[in-house]
């Protein structure tokens, strides 16, 4: 499957901004059933400097200055993607999580894939006592490692209410998991934090996933949005698993960025210097290319921001 992307976010200031240092990450991630067939990022006003490099996990990363005042900041990513991944495995195939669990802690690299990168906790992603009891009961002894992940995949699912209005993107973990409710962003959290307290190298993935309007309906341009979701370390390769969706990775997903949590693969983050809020609006369209990009319609509601951290949170 060939997808076109297109991600547009736009911010609005009440006072002129005199200088913003900002970090992009927006290009697809080549590889693992991925090939990005073409990809650029259009920024407005013109940044004073712009550079390309990739970080310890391997994301392309775009980071700008802008030192002439504005009072609107508007970046664009427009990509190619074609997808194209195995079946699934069987749902207990595999080797046993005691045995996922040591081979992590033998491996030697250090590689942007590498598990030992996304063993231990994270700024974002502590170990809560809790939660790894929580996981533990889809781990019995000598269980595969990719079963009791898809278990415990399917019980975050269950047991866990999706509320936009639940938590923030700063909402701490542990609260999330007591309130047994948020978004995708806290799902992946809390997977990723009982697995890793089991000893398992779990990493947090975003990107895409594509939608379907309700029957009748037309596809409105930028009605779609950025998803999260979880990879699990086995025995060399990674699987991923979306539980929010109750689903295994294949061709619906794009991945963008793979890290430790949602501070690592963040869309867009950086530093302002202005007093007073500010105006974020956020467009996605993930459209098959057999499809026609949709018309414009109404644009997504303005959030309006108090922080003076520009900080795109991915959302359901």
């Amino acid at each position: 499957m060939i997808y076109t992307l297109r991600h547009l976010t736009a911010y609005r200031y009440r006072r002129p901004v005199r200088f913003a240092r900002c970090s992009m990450r927006l290009r697809p991630r080549d590889g693992e059933g991925q090939i990005v067939l073409e990809s650029r990022v259009t920024i407005s006003p013109e940044p004073r400097t712009r550079t390309v490099r990739r970080d310890a996990f391997g994301i392309e990363t775009v980071s700008i200055t802008l030192d002439a005042p504005h009072t609107e900041f508007r970046v664009e990513a427009l990509s190619r993607v074609d997808v194209a991944r195995p079946p699934l495995p069987e749902p207990e195939s595999g080797p046993s999580w005691e045995a996922v669990r040591a081979a992590a802690l033998a491996e030697r690299s250090l590689g942007p894939d590498a598990p030992a990168h996304f063993l231990f906790p994270s700024a974002r992603v502590p170990l809560v006592p809790a939660v790894t009891e929580y996981a533990r009961a889809s781990f019995p002894p000598g269980r595969s490692a990719y079963g009791g992940a898809v278990e415990l995949m399917h019980r975050i699912g269950a047991d866990f209410r999706f509320d936009a209005k639940a938590t923030t993107v700063s909402t701490p973990l542990a609260e999330s998991f007591a309130l047994r409710a948020g978004v995708c962003q806290d799902f992946a959290h809390i997977m990723i934090a009982g697995l890793r307290g089991l000893g398992l190298p779990a990493a947090y993935m975003g990107g895409y996933l594509r939608t379907t309007p309700p029957p009748g309906r037309p596809r409105l341009r930028g009605a779609d949005a950025s998803h999260a979701w979880v990879a699990l370390w086995c025995d060399g390769v990674w699987h991923g698993l979306d539980p929010t969706n109750g689903v295994g990775v294949r061709d619906h997903h794009i991945v963008v960025a793979r890290g430790r949590d949602y501070g690592d693969v963040s869309p867009i983050d950086g530093i302002v210097t202005a007093s007073g809020p500010q105006k974020l609006r956020v467009e996605v369209d993930v459209v098959p290319e057999d499809e026609p990009m949709p018309e414009e319609g109404p644009l997504p509601q303005e959030v309006e921001l108090e922080a003076e951290v520009a900080e795109e949170a991915f959302v359901a």
